[in-house]
């Protein structure tokens, strides 16, 4: 079957649910939610809560997780193709961003199985739109690599984008992304933290990424981390030719481990690449 193609069928409802304030969910996602056949859901526990506190009735609850989403993508897909109306949820905001869904919508396009998206809260769009940084163009990049010399090394590719940048970050992980981000693109960048968005203690610090950074190699913020990062600008150059830098960098007489620290978060070439590299070019075996 063609890619895109539909049979008739049953059908997809990709549904967004709350961030925090469960009053923030819309009149037909409750409907939606009462009248499908099954729901599936990433924590059926919280999903209990909003059933619960919206008085709505599911007819089947089924668990929806990055564990079990390849096997139970399959076997909504075979309920769907036997006309199940299913609908899927994430713990919180939209299935599919940073959270189990974009698989089971992927399988059921491509078994032609329509597929209805029922909009509401997201935590990337809440802190762009609240972040008073340019909201005319902006990327949503989810979670950085946990591991420092991977996240640096993607900062690197993204320092020179002329669009505001979105991150989701854990709070243990926060102060230490802020200090990537300071090495790559700059201490002058503004930024905000935005943290437990719809919630009571909803908070967000706006400041230079040098401001951001210091405040919180203090103390972990508290809650879900949204972290929003102004473009660069036109003074932000992006380097592209690696070996020319490297060579410049040796001719002011660094070495080869400071070479490659710097530039890789410039731009975001391995770091390992970039220190044979510079021995190569400097003619010597190590840098002690």
């Amino acid at each position: 079957m063609p890619w895109g193609s539909t049979i008739s069928a049953g059908r997809l409802y990709v549904v967004a649910t709350p961030i925090g304030n469960l009053e923030d969910i819309t009149l037909r996602a409750l409907r939606i939610l009462g009248e499908v056949d099954i729901v599936a859901a990433e924590d059926t526990r919280s999903a209990g809560h909003l059933f619960a506190r919206h008085a709505v009735t599911v007819k089947e609850l089924t668990s929806f997780f990055e564990g079990n989403e390849a096997q139970r993508a399959d076997q909504l897909v075979e309920r769907m193709r036997g006309g199940a109306q299913v609908a899927v949820i994430s713990e919180a905001g939209m299935p599919g961003v940073s959270d189990p869904g974009q698989r089971l919508v992927a399988r059921a396009v491509e078994a032609g199985i329509p597929v209805t998206v029922i909009p509401g809260a997201s935590a990337a769009i809440t802190a762009v739109v609240g972040s008073g940084l340019p909201t005319d163009a902006f990327a949503f990049v989810g979670f950085p690599p946990r591991d420092a010399g991977p996240r640096r090394e993607l900062f690197g590719r993204l320092r020179a984008l002329p669009f505001t940048l979105i991150f989701y970050e854990s709070p243990a992980r926060t102060a230490a992304t802020l200090a990537d981000l300071r090495d790559a693109f700059g201490g002058d960048r503004r930024a905000v933290v935005c943290r437990e968005l719809t919630k009571m203690f909803e908070e967000s610090v706006r400041g230079t990424l040098d401001e951001l950074t210091i405040r919180y190699a203090e103390a972990d913020p508290r809650g879900e981390v949204t972290l929003v990062v102004a473009p660069a600008g036109p003074e932000t150059v992006a380097v592209t030719d690696v070996e020319a830098e490297v060579r410049r960098r040796l001719q002011a007489g660094e070495g080869a481990k400071e070479i490659a620290a710097a530039v890789a978060v410039l731009t975001g070439k391995p770091r390992r690449q970039i220190y044979q590299l510079a021995l190569a070019l400097s003619g010597k075996k190590g840098d002690g």
